[in-house]
């Protein structure tokens, strides 16, 4: 278990000491008609209070694992915390299952607390790409690359699968964090939440002044983060429960029932001070 793992699960802690949680009420899966597209790569954990989590799939055969034992009814009932303890686990299964609850967890304890999202702040926008400028992507934004070489910068992106590694005119593709360490910004999926490589990534980008992790699976606490010298956490809430669990029921694009919102580090007061709202 890495480091920012376990922090993550004393604050969950540190939340359920504010109260009882709510247990587990479903696990929410793609249907198998959408496997390979967009709307099959995340599943949802719901607490009974409706909190939901959302969990990236394709680590390994999880999704396949997932579709195939339909674990839904055995998690239901299951202490939020129990399932979220799961993030811990070296199975992949289990940790992507764990990390959803840890999300559903979170969400829970921002509302609670009133927390004022920032749904309006383009997190990727903030990038903001300069000529000249070194950048580091962990994970191939592919939409994006046009847009950061266009502009000058040089491109280092880093990427798990050796077979992707290359120069391409502009830009290059790399297995080696280390290559991230003279980048002045990075943007990061929040994948690698799940992967384990959470701690690597962020040690390689401690010379960054602007390091952003986006992505739908961005629903945890954001304070282990900002402590490594993250500055900004995108993330995405269900806004809409009722359409969110029928549209993945009949395989349809869930996006309409979701919104993304953003964390900035410097505007964040803490879960010190979100907690205190709670006592």
């Amino acid at each position: 278990m890495g480091k920012l793992t376990a922090e993550l699960l004393a604050l969950v802690d540190r939340a359920a000491a504010l109260g009882p949680l709510p247990a587990v009420s479903a696990l929410h899966l793609p249907t198998p008609a959408v496997e390979g597209t967009r709307d099959g790569e995340f599943c949802a954990v719901e607490l009974e209070d409706g909190s939901l989590g959302l969990s990236y799939l394709l680590l390994g055969d999880t999704l396949k694992v997932l579709l195939a034992s339909r674990p839904g009814a055995e998690l239901a009932g299951m202490p939020a915390r129990e399932l979220a303890g799961w993030y811990a686990d070296p199975d992949p299964v289990r940790r992507t299952l764990g990390f959803a609850a840890v999300n559903a967890i979170s969400q829970r304890f921002l509302e609670a607390a009133g927390y004022p999202v920032d749904w309006t702040t383009d997190s990727i926008g903030l990038l903001d790409p300069q000529p000249g400028e070194r950048i580091g992507m962990v994970g191939l934004f592919r939409g994006l690359v046009e847009r950061i070489v266009g502009k000058g910068a040089h491109l280092t992106v880093l990427e798990l699968k050796p077979e992707l590694a290359g120069d391409f005119g502009g830009w290059r593709v790399t297995t080696d964090p280390a290559a991230l360490a003279g980048c002045a910004k990075v943007l990061s999926t929040t994948t690698i939440l799940l992967n384990d490589t959470v701690d690597s990534v962020l040690a390689a980008c401690a010379g960054a002044r602007w390091v952003a992790l986006v992505g739908p699976g961005g629903g945890c606490l954001p304070d282990p983060l900002f402590a490594r010298g993250v500055t900004v956490l995108g993330g995405s809430a269900i806004v809409d429960r009722e359409g969110f669990v029928a549209a993945m029921t009949r395989g349809e694009p869930w996006g309409p029932f979701a919104r993304k919102y953003c964390i900035v580090a410097d505007r964040y007061p803490g879960f010190e001070a979100l907690a205190a709202r709670q006592e």
